[in-house]
C-alpha cells in the first residue's frame, strides 16, 4: 500500500482546475486531483475551473466515496471567473467594435471555452476578449448558491461572448457567503498591473509602479465593499518575472489596506509527471483554430523551460518554489510574510469554509401541483379520472393495481414526478404525436391513467415492478417519444422559463482513434502510417472480443482496453511511437467539447439557483451529464426527463394528413384533425390489433415499406419464417432479432416451436402459463421475475424484479441477495412438486437467458408501432408510401423509392405543377408524386411563389406573371427547377432541346416576352444536354441518382429474376452483385504497378469502393461511369471489396 505523504507545513490549494470544467487547459478529472492531493498530505482541495463548475458533480461523488473509504478530505467548491468591472460599458464597447468589423460574429455561447495562456501575460485590450480572473469559493450552501447564480448569469447573451462575464454589479448582488481572490497573471490585480506598463518611442517597455499602485488600491477598495475581509490578495509562485513584481505590488495592498494574502498552486494536472500530457493536450485544443503565437509546435523539454510545476502541491513543496523561485528572479520577500500566506489556505478552507455537501433534495416544479392540493391527492384524483375514462373504474383488478401503484410512488416520494410528467405529456398532445409507450414505463397503469403511455399494462402482463419497485432507491426514468422533440422542448421552454426547463450536457471526450490521428500528426508521423493502423485496429480487436464475451452475432464495439489487448497492428506502432502510447494513455477519456442529450431535460423552478448553468451553442443548460456512461444529475437532486423523437410518428402524422386530404375532403388539415383521426383508428386504445389482414398481408407477405422495426433485410426474413399473429408475437420477433439471442439460434428454434406447439413441453403448469405466449422460451425478462414471485417460497414480486436486475448487470456486488432468493426459489419449487434437479435447471436456464431476455414492457410497445405503421401500409399503402418517401433521409430516398416501385407504384418525376412541400398523390392513387422541397439551392420562399400561383399553362406564364414575387423565384430558382427537369412541362416545340430551353430561360433570364423570343432564336444550337449531365444534375440537385436512366427495367428484372443483389446486400457465398460506377480512380501501388479504385453505387444510394488489381489499360481494361455492371468481386471484412481481374469479372449491363 502507497504510504502517504506528509508536509510539516499545513496547506490548502484554494486555486485548482480540472479537465471536466478548464478543457484544452487541464488534464485529469477532478477525481484525479483529489486523489493525488490527499496522498500528497493535503486534507482539502477547491476546484475552481475556468468560468464554470462543470466538475463539481465528479468532486462531490468523489468526495463522498473517499470519506465512505475512511478518507478525511474535505470538498471546497469554487470557480475561477472571468470579470469586467462593467457590462454595461463592455457591452457598448463590443457593439461598437463589431458594428466596425463586419466579419465579428455574435459568438453563440459554449459550455467549452478554451483558456488563453496569453491573456494572463499582457493587458487585455482586445474589447472581444477583454475579461480577468477571479477566484470565487463557496463558504457554504449560501455561497455555494450564490455562486450557482453568478454563473448562470455570466452565460446569459448579453454577458457573454467567447467567455462568460460577471462584473461588480453582479458581484454585489450575490456576494454572501463567498471569499474571493486576485487570482494569477491574468487575475483582477494582474489586469491593473498589466495595464501600467509603458512603451517609449523606441518600443521599449517599463513597468510604472506607481501607476499599478494606484490602480491597484482602486480595485482593492471596490472589492472590500463588496467581500470585506473576504478579500484575498493571491501570491504565486513561478519562474515568470512579472509574477514577482505583481507580487510584491499585492504585499503593498497587504500592508496598506489589510488586504489577507494566500498562496496557491493554480494547479492544472493531477501529478508532478503529467505536465507533458498537458502541453501537448493544450496544443490539440488548438488543431484546426488558429494557434496562438506563444504555443510553439514544439514540446518543452523539460518542466523548468515552462517555468512553473502545477501540481497538487502540499505545504513543503509551496515552500520550496518560493524559495527556488523567488532566488532565481532574484526577488526578495519577507518569508515570515509568505510561510504565513500558504499557511492560510489551511486556515480559510478549515476555519472559513464550512464542511458540507451541495443540497441535493429532489427539485420538481410546484406549478403541477394544483392550488389545495397536495401532489399525492392530485396524483390520485388524476389517475381516478383517467381510470375512469378509459372505462376501468369499476373493474377491481385496474382498481387494486392502481392503489398499488399509486401507494409505491408516494411511499417513494415521486407523485409530484408523474404529475410533471403529465404535465409535458399534456403539452405534447397538443401540438404532435406521442409513441405509446417506450421503456419500462409501459408497465404502469398510473403512467397509462395520467395518458403518458398508451399501453393497458394489465391486458399484456406488464408489469409495474419492471418500472419502479418499492424496495429500491433509484428513480424512475420514463423515455418518452414525440414527433418533434425540439418544438416539444422549445415550447416547454418559452412557457415555462429557461430557468425551469434546461437540456442536459453531453461531455465529448477523446476517443483512441482521434487521438491517435491527432498526436500522430503533431509528431510528425506519416499519414499512410497512422492510417494503417487506425484502419485496422477496430476489425482486428472485434473478433476477439467477441469470443471473450460470447458474442457470436451482431455488431460489438471493442472497449479502449480491449483494442489496445488485441490489435496486434496498434501494439507494434506504440511499441515503435512509445511517446504516443505514454500519450494516448493520459489523454484518452480527456473531456473534448460540450454538446447537447439527445431528449434529456431537468424540469425545476429556479434552476439557476440550485445548479451553474451553462449554454452551449446558444442554448442554456446543465452544466453535469447522465447517461449510460455518467450519472451526475440524479445524485445532485435533479431528475432527467427523456423527450426523444421518433421518426415514425412523423410518418404516421403525414400519412394522416394524406388520407384526410383524400379520403376526407379536408384540404389543409389542422394537427386537431390529425389527432381526433389517429384517436379513432390508430390509437391502441381503437386498433383492432387481432386484424388478422394486416399481419397475412404485411407481416407474412413482406411488404416492409417503411414498418418501424422491420426496416432491416435479417428481421424481415425472420418475421415471415416466424409469421407473427399477434401484438406479442411481434414483441417476441423483435426481441429475439439482437446479437444475443441470435447467436444462440433463438430464432430458429422459436419458429420451430411455433410451428409445431402441441411438442412444446412444460415443466410445471405454472411455467405454461407464463411462457406458453412465447412458446416455452424465456424471451421477456419479466418472464424471469413472475416465475420467481410464482414457483418461489414467499418470494414478493419486487423481489423477483431484483433477481431480474441481478442476473441482468453482473458484478452488482449483491451476491449475498442472490443467494437468499435462489435458496427461496428452489424451496418453493420443491414445495409444487418440482424436483430439486429440475429447480437447478429452471435457475440455470434464468442465468441463461437473462444474457438475452427483453424488456417486455418496451417490446410491446414498439410492436404496437409497428403493427400501426402495418395497419396504414395495408389500408392506405399509397398514403403509407408517401409519407415514408417524404420522411426518409437523402442517404436512403432511392432505396425507398425502389421499395414503392416494387409495391406497382410509378415515381412520377418533379413537375412544376404538381409537385409540392411534400410527396403528392396522384388522383387514382397509383404515382408518387416528388416534391419541390427535395430540390437542392430551391429555397422556402421559391417554392411558395411557384405553389401560389399555378397552374402554368405555358412558360411565358411562369416568367411573366404579376402575381410572383420574381425577387424570391429569382434566377438561381430558374436555374436549378430547370436543370431538375421540373419545367419539363413547359418546354414546348420551340425548344430543341433542354439545355436550349434553360440558357433562353434562365442563363439569360430574360426581363420581358420580346427578349425571350430573341433568346429562344440565339440559343437555338445548344439543344439537349448529354445523358451524363443530367445524371450528374439529378444527382447534384435531389441527392439521389437516376437509375431509371441507366438501369431498364428488363435489366432489373433480369437481375431479380437471377437473385442478383445489389452491391450494398452482397452475399459472400454467391460473390456477385450489381451497381454502377460514379468515379474511377487512378492509383500506383508500391511496386510501380496500376491499380482502380472504382466509386460504386446501387440502389441503398450508399457509395462502395472496388479496389481492382491488375489493370491492364492496353488489353482493353474499362470501366464506364454512370453504366450499369454485374460484377464477381473478392470481399474482406477488413479491406472491402476487391477483384483480381476486370476483365473477367466485370461485365456491362444493357
Amino acid at each position: 500500500m502507497k504510504t502517504r505523504v506528509s508536509s510539516k507545513i499545513p496547506f490548502v490549494n484554494l486555486h485548482a482546475h480540472s479537465v471536466a470544467g478548464s478543457i484544452f487547459d487541464a488534464i485529469g478529472y477532478p477525481q484525479e486531483h483529489m486523489d493525488f492531493a490527499y496522498e500528497n498530505g493535503c486534507d482539502a482541495l477547491a476546484l475552481t475551473d475556468h468560468g464554470n463548475m462543470n466538475g463539481l458533480a465528479h468532486q462531490v461523488l468523489h468526495a463522498k466515496k473517499m470519506q465512505a473509504d475512511g478518507k478525511n478530505f474535505k470538498p471546497i467548491f469554487g470557480v475561477e471567473a472571468y470579470f469586467i468591472p462593467s457590462i454595461e460599458e463592455w457591452r457598448t464597447d463590443y457593439e461598437e467594435v463589431r458594428a466596425k468589423l463586419k466579419n465579428v460574429k455574435a459568438e453563440s455561447q459554449s459550455g467549452t471555452t478554451i483558456e488563453d495562456e496569453d491573456a494572463s501575460k499582457k493587458a487585455v485590450k482586445d474589447v472581444l476578449r477583454r475579461r480577468a480572473h477571479l477566484v470565487l469559493v463557496a463558504q457554504n450552501q449560501t455561497g455555494l448558491n450564490n455562486l450557482f447564480k453568478l454563473i448562470s448569469e455570466s452565460y446569459k447573451p448579453e454577458n457573454f461572448y467567447r467567455y462568460p462575464r460577471m462584473d461588480y454589479e453582479l458581484l454585489e448582488k450575490y456576494s454572501e457567503g463567498v471569499i474571493a481572490s486576485s487570482a494569477c497573471l491574468g487575475g483582477v490585480y494582474a489586469q491593473d498591473f498589466w495595464h501600467s506598463w509603458e512603451t517609449d518611442s523606441d518600443g521599449n517597455r517599463t513597468f510604472n509602479e506607481p501607476e499599478a499602485l494606484r490602480r491597484m488600491s482602486e480595485t482593492t477598495k471596490r472589492m472590500q465593499s463588496i467581500f470585506g475581509d473576504r478579500w484575498y490578495g493571491e501570491l504565486q509562485w513561478n519562474n515568470v518575472p512579472e509574477q514577482h513584481q505583481l507580487n510584491q505590488c499585492i504585499i503593498e495592498m497587504h500592508k496598506e489596506y489589510g488586504v489577507q494574502l494566500v498562496s496557491t498552486a493554480d494547479s492544472h494536472y493531477p501529478s508532478p509527471t503529467a505536465w507533458k500530457d498537458r502541453e501537448l493536450y493544450k496544443r490539440l485544443g488548438w488543431l484546426g483554430k488558429s494557434k496562438p503565437d506563444y504555443e510553439s509546435n514544439e514540446l518543452p523539454i523539460d518542466v523548468e523551460e515552462i517555468g512553473y510545476e502545477l501540481y497538487p502541491k502540499n505545504g513543503d513543496q509551496m515552500w520550496e518554489s518560493y524559495r527556488k523561485y523567488s532566488t532565481d528572479a532574484g526577488a526578495e520577500y519577507d518569508d515570515d510574510l509568505v510561510l504565513d500566506s500558504i499557511k492560510n489556505g489551511y486556515r480559510i478552507a478549515h476555519d472559513r469554509v464550512d464542511s458540507f455537501f451541495p443540497d441535493n433534495t429532489v427539485r420538481l416544479p410546484d406549478f403541477v401541483v394544483p392550488a389545495g392540493h397536495t401532489a399525492t391527492e392530485a396524483l390520485i384524483q388524476y389517475s381516478l379520472e383517467g381510470l375512469k375514462n378509459l372505462g376501468f373504474i369499476d373493474n377491481e383488478e385496474y382498481r387494486q393495481r392502481l392503489k398499488s401503484e399509486l401507494q409505491v410512488i408516494d411511499d417513494r416520494g415521486f407523485s409530484k414526478y408523474f404529475l410533471t410528467m403529465k404535465a409535458i405529456a399534456d403539452k405534447a398532445t397538443e401540438k404532435m404525436l406521442a409513441g405509446p409507450g417506450r421503456g419500462s414505463a409501459a408497465g404502469s397503469l398510473v403512467a397509462y391513467a395520467l395518458g403518458i403511455t398508451q399501453i393497458d399494462p394489465i391486458k399484456y402482463g406488464l408489469l409495474f415492478s419492471r418500472f419502479l419497485r418499492s424496495d429500491a432507491t433509484d428513480y424512475p426514468d420514463i423515455d418518452y417519444d414525440v414527433s418533434d422533440p425540439m418544438v416539444l422542448k422549445e415550447e416547454l421552454i418559452e412557457q415555462w422559463g429557461e430557468d425551469t426547463v434546461a437540456p442536459i450536457s453531453n461531455w465529448n471526450t477523446l476517443q483512441l482513434k482521434s487521438l491517435i490521428k491527432d498526436i500522430s500528426k503533431f509528431y510528425g508521423i506519416e499519414f499512410t502510417e497512422v492510417n494503417a493502423v487506425t484502419s485496422t485496429m477496430m476489425f482486428e480487436a472485434t473478433g476477439p472480443a467477441k469470443q471473450r464475451h460470447g458474442i457470436k452475432a451482431g455488431v460489438y464495439v471493442p472497449t479502449f482496453e480491449e483494442v489496445m489487448e488485441f490489435s496486434g497492428t496498434l501494439q507494434a506502432f506504440l511499441n515503435k511511437y512509445p511517446h504516443v502510447k505514454t500519450h494516448v494513455n493520459a489523454l484518452y477519456g480527456q473531456t473534448r467539447s460540450c454538446s447537447r442529450h439527445a431528449g434529456g431535460v431537468v424540469v425545476a423552478e429556479n434552476l439557476d439557483q440550485y445548479m451553474p448553468l451553462i449554454n452551449s451553442g446558444g442554448v442554456r443548460q446543465t452544466p453535469w451529464s447522465e447517461g449510460q456512461n455518467v450519472r451526475h444529475l440524479e445524485p445532485m437532486g435533479f431528475i432527467k426527463f427523456d423527450i426523444l423523437g421518433l421518426s415514425t410518428l412523423r410518418m404516421i402524422e403525414g400519412a394522416i394528413r394524406h388520407i384526410l386530404q383524400r379520403h376526407h375532403s379536408v384540404e389543409d388539415p389542422t394537427f386537431e384533425q390529425v389527432r381526433d383521426f389517429y384517436n379513432n383508428n390508430l390509437h391502441p386504445n381503437a386498433i383492432d390489433f387481432d386484424d388478422q389482414d394486416v399481419y397475412t398481408n404485411i407481416f407474412h407477405a413482406g411488404k416492409w415499406g417503411g414498418v418501424f422495426q422491420f426496416t432491416e433485410n435479417g428481421a424481415q426474413q425472420f418475421c415471415v419464417r416466424a409469421k407473427p399473429t399477434s401484438i406479442i408475437d411481434i414483441s417476441a420477433i423483435t426481441s429475439i432479432f439482437r446479437p444475443g439471442p441470435l447467436s444462440a439460434g433463438v430464432d430458429k428454434d422459436y419458429v420451430e416451436a411455433k410451428q409445431a406447439p402441441q411438442y412444446v413441453k412444460y415443466l410445471h403448469p405454472i411455467v405454461e402459463e407464463v411462457t406458453q405466449e412465447t412458446y416455452g422460451f424465456l424471451i421477456f425478462q419479466e418472464q424471469i421475475a413472475i416465475l420467481a414471485h410464482k414457483l418461489g417460497k414467499d418470494l414478493t414480486l419486487d423481489e423477483g424484479n431484483l433477481l431480474r436486475k441481478l442476473l441482468t448487470k453482473k458484478g452488482t456486488g449483491k451476491n449475498d441477495k442472490k443467494a437468499i432468493i435462489h435458496k427461496k426459489f428452489v424451496e418453493g419449487c420443491q414445495e409444487k412438486g418440482i424436483k430439486l434437479a429440475d429447480a437447478e435447471r429452471l435457475w440455470d436456464t434464468f442465468e441463461y437467458f437473462s444474457g438475452y431476455g427483453f424488456n417486455k414492457s418496451h417490446a410491446v410497445s414498439y410492436s404496437v408501432l409497428s403493427y400501426q405503421c402495418a395497419w396504414l401500409m395495408n389500408y392506405y399503402p399509397a398514403e403509407w408510401l408517401a409519407s415514408f418517401l417524404d420522411k426518409e433521409p437523402e442517404s436512403r430516398k432511392e432505396k425507398a423509392i425502389n421499395v414503392a416501385k416494387n409495391y406497382g407504384f410509378e415515381i412520377a418525376p418533379l413537375d412544376i405543377n404538381k409537385s409540392g412541400t411534400v410527396w403528392e398523390i396522384s388522383d387514382d392513387g397509383t404515382t408518387l408524386i416528388q416534391p419541390l422541397t427535395s430540390v437542392k439551392g430551391l429555397g422556402e420562399a421559391a417554392i411558395a411563389q411557384v405553389i401560389a400561383n399555378r397552374p402554368f399553362n405555358n412558360v411565358e406564364e411562369f416568367l411573366f406573371n404579376e402575381n410572383i414575387t420574381y425577387s424570391k423565384l429569382n434566377k438561381k430558382a430558374l436555374d436549378v427547377l430547370i436543370r431538375c427537369q421540373a419545367l419539363n412541362n413547359l418546354m414546348d416545340e420551340r425548344f430543341t432541346g433542354l439545355k436550349h430551353f434553360w440558357s433562353a430561360v434562365a442563363v439569360d433570364r430574360p426581363k420581358n416576352k420580346k427578349r425571350f423570343l430573341e433568346n429562344i432564336e440565339a440559343y437555338a444550337d445548344e439543344g439537349a444536354f448529354t445523358e451524363e449531365e443530367l445524371i450528374q444534375y439529378q444527382v447534384d440537385l435531389t441527392g439521389v441518382f437516376p437509375f431509371d436512366l441507366v438501369l431498364s427495367d428488363r435489366v432489373r428484372q433480369r437481375l431479380e429474376e437471377r437473385f442478383v443483389p445489389p452491391l450494398g446486400e452482397f452475399d459472400p457465398d454467391l460473390q456477385v452483385a450489381w451497381f454502377v460506377p460514379r468515379k474511377v480512380i487512378a492509383r500506383k501501388t508500391k511496386n510501380g504497378k496500376t491499380y482502380w479504385i472504382v466509386e460504386a453505387i446501387d440502389s441503398s444510394n450508399k457509395t462502395t469502393k472496388i479496389k481492382c488489381w491488375g489493370v491492364k489499360p492496353e488489353r482493353g481494361d474499362n470501366v464506364q461511369i454512370n453504366r450499369p455492371y454485374m460484377a464477381k468481386l473478392d470481399y474482406d471484412p477488413k479491406w472491402g471489396f476487391s477483384t483480381r481481374s476486370i476483365h473477367h469479372n466485370f461485365r456491362l449491363l444493357g
